[in-house]
């Protein structure tokens, strides 16, 4: 059985979901490039049966349609991303939901037309990922990220004076040398991190910067994802912002 169920929560432009028409059996990277930037993302959800203008117009074969939008994940998708397929009724009009999940074995990408292409959400759009973008998917599916990767800089040439100084303030006791490793400053091997040369007294990295957000809540997600305030770090100090309304 089919449930009726409210789409006006879900229409419009947003960069958590996407609308098709129709399920464009010929020309399935327009849709299936949407599952691999959800995957490669935050996840979204792909509801088929909805007009540019978000007008309910229905399937005429939403059964057929959820069964060829599983194949053609399967086949043109590599790694294959977790998502799950919905019949849901609006209007009374009949409707396909995929819901693609945040993947872990990112980059996701679309295979198809001699091309491997991974892509990611940006705004309402799904756009292909530019070199950088696609570097930082590679570490987050190698389990790694940019601030953990040896620099290209010696610990030995740096001083850490201000970070000791702000971690003996806030916490009331000294900076110890074993703490380097467990902050992430130096790898295991003694090598100097990314996230080491940004926080460096005179930082050799050029043009940086580093932004940290203080959250409502536990969490992003938990109804309370409101930031409170934004802290940015460049070459020339902090500065204190409060998001945009």
């Amino acid at each position: 059985m089919i449930m009726e169920f409210d789409i006006k929560p879900l229409v419009g432009e947003a960069t958590a979901y996407d609308k098709k028409q129709m399920l464009e059996v010929r020309r399935p990277k327009s849709w299936i490039k949407s599952v691999s930037a959800f995957a490669n993302g935050e996840g979204g959800i792909l509801i088929f049966g909805i007009s540019d203008d978000d007008q309910v117009l229905g399937l005429s074969d939403a059964e057929g349609d959820a069964e060829k939008i599983s194949e053609e994940i399967k086949s043109k998708l590599d790694p294959v991303p977790a998502v799950k397929l919905d019949l849901k009724e609006a209007d009374g009009k009949k409707l396909v939901l995929l819901h693609v999940y945040p993947g872990q074995e990112t980059p996701y990408y679309y295979i198809g037309d001699k091309q491997r292409l991974a892509f990611v959400r940006v705004g309402n759009e799904s756009v292909v990922a530019d070199r950088i973008q696609l570097k930082s998917l590679v570490l987050k599916g190698a389990g790694r990220t940019y601030d953990s990767l040896p620099s290209n800089y010696r610990f030995e040439d740096m001083a850490f004076t201000k970070l000791r100084s702000v971690h003996y303030k806030r916490l009331q006791r000294s900076f110890e040398d074993s703490e380097f490793v467990s902050w992430g400053i130096v790898d295991e091997n003694g090598n100097l991190t990314n996230a080491g040369a940004l926080l460096a007294d005179e930082s050799p990295v050029r043009h940086s910067r580093i932004f940290c957000t203080r959250w409502n809540g536990l969490g992003m997600t938990n109804g309370l994802g409101e930031a409170r305030y934004i802290l940015t770090c460049t070459m020339t100090g902090w500065r204190y912002t409060l998001p945009e309304a």
